[in-house]
């Protein structure tokens, strides 16, 4: 089941703010660190009402609504003074002109961006913040539902997310728990409603294009909301464990500082923060200030995240926030829900932690890969495109959404006409780019992380680039090609 609005988008960040990063993972399996997964970002709204660009078609069952901005935007620019989160382009006449893509957006406002840039002045790109928030936010409120912070408390997480009366804040939903009514969290990265494997079973995405500068075209982008079938409203995963609560809500941070991913950790930690400060501002929880308490996750080429989680848990932390990649929380997981402590990231979609036998203990604000995919393959489709060849990076992010993304094409009447997958290390892509040109498709889909921007300039090269053809990517690779200065030969 899908649904959809169409939105246009103000002001949008992408220097590298979309490049690859935790979706999938550095790696979607913890044992292969090979490339990092693509990073998703949050938007912020606009007013209502408007409408999609000239020439532009909506997915069936699109309604209009508000404009919103995504994570990322530059503060000045959604109405702010600061130039926290600010990046520009001076790149005219761009190879990637028309270039196309997916990436999550949440729901983030131009006061919002404020309080993060509050928090930390030096903000480049706001990518998870909102997710980080909401997690911390989640698991509060969940606190606060048990009324107790040991691991009684995953019990709640779920449940404080649907089907009770809607509220936005810490402060609303909290006097709405002591009243003693069941809350609908609705967070800053959308409307959330975890399935009771505790991920969204509803998830935003951003249909973006590129425009001369090599920067998202603001009047081509439209917003779409995507909500899983009844299928992925699976039953709540029993709480295994019987952890006790000292009285005081400690958060551990993994998060990365160090690493391929370190470029996410300051939005991701701004969000942290941000959160603790507005839980402690409006009472705590329990009667008590919360506690948070930093640490660095890597990435999966080395041990941090190991030694992270067992510094955090020896500090008897009762909810870790992370990791960032599903690769480095596939490598920690065991050990975290072990010790019955649970565990929220802010930025992991591989679909294996979809059924991971987890305890019950682990939960997600973002969107598994399953999603994006439809959103890839319906963003294809809607642009008119029969003919499609997909090249994809080997590993489980890059086969699963080039999947998806592929079956969907197909049974809206399209045609997939070449599909591979590659070696993100390989020297050359010439023999599949060669034998893309050959079969000569209305579009080409690719999906991968920072080798994107050497398949992109070899298209370029051999006439089948953005300005020839429709070219369209996926969270993990829109951001590594607007990093490419295809003039300077980059």
């Amino acid at each position: 089941m899908q649904k959809s609005r169409v939105m246009r988008v103000g002001a949008l960040l992408v220097a590298l703010s979309f490049t690859a990063a935790a979706c999938g993972s550095d790696s979607d399996d913890a044992s292969d660190s090979s490339a990092p997964a693509g990073t998703e970002a949050a938007g912020t709204e606009a007013p209502a009402g408007t409408e999609a660009p000239a020439g532009t078609e909506a997915p069936a069952g699109t309604e209009a609504a508000g404009t919103e901005a995504p994570s990322g935007t530059d503060a000045a620019a959604a109405g702010g003074e600061s130039e926290c989160g600010n990046a520009t382009s001076d790149v005219v006449d761009g190879d990637l002109e028309g270039f196309a893509g997916t990436t999550p957006f949440g729901k983030i406002t131009p006061e919002f961006i404020g309080r993060l840039c509050e928090i930390d002045p030096s903000l480049t790109d706001l990518n998870y913040a909102t997710e980080t928030y909401d997690a911390m936010m989640i698991s509060a409120l969940a606190v606060l539902q048990a009324g107790d912070d040991g691991i009684g408390m995953a019990s709640e997480i779920n449940s404080v997310t649907r089907d009770g009366e809607v509220c936005t804040t810490f402060a609303d939903c909290a006097a709405l728990i002591e009243a003693g009514t069941d809350i609908d969290y609705d967070g800053v990265s959308g409307p959330l409603t975890f399935a009771g494997n505790g991920e969204p079973i509803v998830a935003s995405y951003g249909l973006l294009k590129m425009g001369a500068n090599n920067r998202i075209d603001i009047a081509q982008t439209q917003y779409i909301t995507a909500e899983g079938g009844p299928e992925l409203d699976v039953p709540d995963t029993p709480v295994e464990g019987s952890r006790a609560g000292d009285g005081t809500l400690t958060f551990g941070a993994l998060l990365p500082q160090t690493g391929s991913l370190a470029f996410l950790g300051p939005p991701e930690f701004a969000g942290f923060n941000l959160a603790l400060q507005e839980i402690n501002e409006n009472g705590g929880v329990l009667g008590k200030d919360v506690v948070g308490i930093e640490g660095d996750s890597g990435d999966t080429s080395t041990d941090q995240a190991n030694q992270t989680t067992d510094r955090l848990l020896s500090e008897n932390v009762d909810v870790i926030i992370g990791a960032a990649s599903s690769g480095v929380s596939l490598s920690v997981i065991d050990k975290i829900t072990a010790a019955g402590v649970t565990m929220f990231s802010p930025a992991n979609t591989s679909e294996t932690l979809s059924t991971y036998a987890d305890k019950g203990l682990y939960f997600r604000t973002a969107p598994p890969d399953l999603y994006q995919g439809d959103v890839l393959g319906q963003f294809v489709v809607n642009d008119g495109n029969q003919t499609v060849a997909i090249l994809n990076l080997n590993d489980a992010y890059g086969n699963g959404l080039a999947e998806t993304a592929a079956k969907t094409i197909t049974d809206s009447g399209g045609e997939v006409v070449y599909q591979q997958s590659y070696d993100p290390a390989a020297t050359s892509f010439d023999s599949e780019i060669d034998a893309i040109a050959a079969a000569d498709p209305d579009a080409i889909i690719v999906i991968g992380f920072n080798e994107s921007s050497k398949i992109l300039r070899a298209m370029v090269e051999k006439g089948i680039g953005p300005k020839d053809k429709a070219v369209y990517g996926s969270d993990g690779n829109i951001g590594n090609a607007l990093g490419v200065d295809f003039d300077a030969g980059n």
